[in-house]
């Protein structure tokens, strides 16, 4: 079988960017990589379920840290009066040890967004929906779209409460996983049943990223030369000015 890879980290300096940007000095990397870990981890754990779709963490100095937080839901993490985010601040700054600061953006794609339809199919399943219906409001509901050229939605555990585990998955449109400049977006969320756990996997294809060309105008080709030379002599020279009428004089 074909092993398997996270479409986002294949795409990584193609079409996606790095979901952390740092320098480490020699003996840093480890500290900050465990250090973002640990940050996305209480802050996807705090907010299940709150559409928290991505964490993009900044470190321009090393006394300083910046997280930014793209989610559906941004007045439940902001609270009233912006309290919940300033007890956001102060848990991050405990588990990172130097000083956070805390942005929070909305992201309106609710029914395009993989993270958060594979979140909503999650919450579905929870609440005893059925897995087949749950998938094909999804799809349906994501191919509405204009950007959208496909989708595919996997979920695989003990469907309906069954005995044995097993994988069902629906498709409608382009999924090319293996064309790297695709812009795929991908999601994984974990529904936590009564009788275990369910997994949920979203891929959605936007269409292909392609690099805008430069032509240099000495390199086109003889007929585009010629079709634009006779466009310049079919074009008729401006007409002259008329001269002022001279002013008679008393």
């Amino acid at each position: 079988m074909g092993q398997k890879v996270n479409p986002i980290g294949l795409r990584v300096g193609i079409t996606h960017g790095w979901q952390s940007n740092w320098y480490a000095r020699k003996g840093q990397f480890a500290e900050f990589l465990n250090s973002d870990l640990k940050l996305r981890k209480y802050i996807r754990e705090k907010f299940h379920n709150h559409g928290i779709v991505r964490v993009y963490i900044e470190r321009k100095t090393e006394k300083s840290v910046k997280a930014t937080i793209y989610t559906a839901k941004p007045g439940i993490l902001i609270g009233r009066g912006g309290t919940e985010v300033e007890v956001l601040r102060r848990n991050l700054e405990k588990i990172e040890k130097r000083q956070v600061f805390v942005n929070i953006k909305e992201v309106k794609d609710y029914a395009t967004n993989a993270m958060l339809v594979a979140e909503g199919i999650a919450f579905q399943l929870e609440k005893r929906i059925s897995f087949r219906r749950a998938i094909k409001q999804a799809i349906t509901r994501a191919m509405k779209a204009k950007n959208i050229k496909g989708i595919k939605v996997m979920v695989s555990g003990r469907l309906g409460g069954a005995e044995m585990s097993r994988r069902e998955w629906a498709k409608e449109g382009r999924i090319p996983l293996h064309t790297l400049r695709a812009d795929i977006d991908y999601g994984f969320c974990e529904a936590r049943t009564s009788f275990g756990v369910i997994g949920c996997k979203v891929w959605v294809f936007r269409g292909e990223i392609l690099p805008e060309r430069q032509v240099n105008p000495q390199h086109r080709p003889a007929q585009a030369q010629s079709a634009a030379a006779s466009t310049v002599a079919q074009t008729p020279p401006p007409a002259p000015t008329p001269a002022p009428a001279a002013t008679p004089q008393a």
